[in-house]
């Protein structure tokens, strides 16, 4: 493709995805569903288009200064092929400002300008990292890389880390998480002998470790309580050896219509989709006292994600978090009436917020005095996890990009007496 047709696909993206109305995936995906672009072409579409969110508040500022319609300007700014490529579509003006632009030193930069948060979300992280938060802020800049989860029910790590070996796939194991790999870029997996047969899931080792918590055993009743499209609710059925009985359970039929083609990959059959209307669903008051364990992974911000969605930053507010963390409240108490004496309890977000996070499970502990809290590092060292204390503040696990390389992720565990 011609670089200024491929700058010209990249500016009408960012036009519609800068509306913030949809998240950034769906409105991705729909484009390139519209336009017909070849593989090199659609990873250099969504880059630049990720770029762009990332560094919204620099490459905003950079624009200002130059001429012509501002979305262009931002993906030349973002643009992700080579700069020779990119120079092709230029015309003279458009370089001299881009050279410009080039010359701009990080540390003559404003602060909104380097970190690239919106104001709301600043004073929030600064109060609790301190000195971490510029690390954090350049972490949460990069882009993420790509975790699969070995499925256990079908093979070993180390015999998936030969066979992805085999097709030119270098592959490490994840430091924490005994399920996981970590590839070197993002090859195409989904024509991989490994994926079609279900022996991996795409899954960050953050996500993997929340899963590992709920220490899911053969023959035990064990919910999902907001399954999603089920990522957690594989592990769990593979760590229960595909035994017992395993509930996922969620508000969103859609959601879980795209658990169906994993789950028929994955071999499990002890997994039961259930579609609910709300947190207090007669299906669930039924199970009540029932249950031995419950994973909670609540609807969340996402902030820890923003590696790779990069626009929830941009979409939510302060108003909206004080939405979720009242729904989070509601949803957890809820799940807990499930649990039947000495049954475990997990409470999970990819959330980096303390409201969303510590605020949660503190106010569940003050008004429910039957559920003990149980410290997430001895739990991980039990499981085989190594260096588990390094993952935890306190007696919860809280991972960060900065120092971990997962993504953002909170977990509280709590026993039912």
């Amino acid at each position: 493709m011609h670089p200024n047709a491929l700058l010209d696909s990249c500016a009408t993206l960012l036009k519609q995805v800068l509306k913030f109305e949809h998240p950034a995936d769906m409105v991705v995906s729909r484009h390139f569903r519209e336009q017909r672009l070849g593989p090199r072409e659609r990873a250099t579409v969504a880059e630049t288009i990720y770029g762009v969110l990332r560094k919204k508040n620099l490459y905003t500022y950079l624009a200002q200064h130059g001429s012509g319609p501002t979305e262009r300007r931002l993906a030349i700014l973002g643009f992700a092929a080579d700069r020779d490529f990119l120079l092709g579509a230029l015309t003279d003006q458009e370089k001299d400002w881009l050279s410009r632009c080039d010359q701009v030193k990080p540390d003559d930069l404003m602060e909104p300008h380097r970190h690239n948060l919106p104001a709301w979300l600043v004073e929030p992280l600064k109060a609790q990292l301190g000195a971490d938060f510029w690390p954090l802020v350049e972490s949460l800049n990069a882009p993420a890389g790509l975790d699969l989860r070995v499925n256990t029910l079908k093979d070993k790590r180390s015999d998936i880390q030969k066979e992805l070996a085999k097709a030119g796939i270098k592959a490490v194991a994840t430091p924490y998480s005994p399920w996981g790999l970590r590839l070197a870029g993002k090859p195409a997996l989904n024509k991989l002998e490994a994926f079609t047969r279900g022996a991996i899931e795409v899954q960050d080792e953050g996500s993997q470790l929340l899963a590992l918590l709920v220490d899911a055993k053969r023959g035990e009743m064990v919910v999902d309580f907001c399954a999603g499209a089920g990522g957690k609710t594989l592990a769990l059925g593979a760590s229960m050896r595909n035994t017992g009985r395993l509930y996922a359970f969620d508000t969103s039929g859609h959601r879980l219509d795209a658990l169906k083609p994993r789950l028929a990959r994955s071999g499990l059959s002890n997994v039961h989709p259930v579609a609910i209307a709300h947190e207090r669903d007669e299906r669930i008051k039924r199970l009540a006292g029932k249950i031995d364990r419950v994973l909670v992974d609540a609807p969340c911000s996402g902030l820890g994600t923003l590696r790779r969605n990069p626009d929830l930053k941009w979409r939510h507010n302060p108003q909206a978090i004080e939405e979720l963390t009242a729904k989070q409240t509601a949803i957890l108490q809820s799940a807990a009436r499930l649990l039947k004496p000495g049954g475990r309890l997990v409470y999970a977000t990819c959330s980096i917020l303390r409201e969303e996070n510590e605020a949660i499970a503190e106010a569940f502990s003050a008004a429910n005095k039957e559920f003990t809290v149980l410290e997430t590092g001895p739990l991980l060292t039990h499981l085989g996890v190594e260096a588990a204390e390094t993952l935890c503040r306190g007696p919860y696990l809280r991972l960060w990009p900065y120092l971990h390389q997962t993504d953002g992720f909170f977990a509280a565990v709590w026993q039912k007496a």
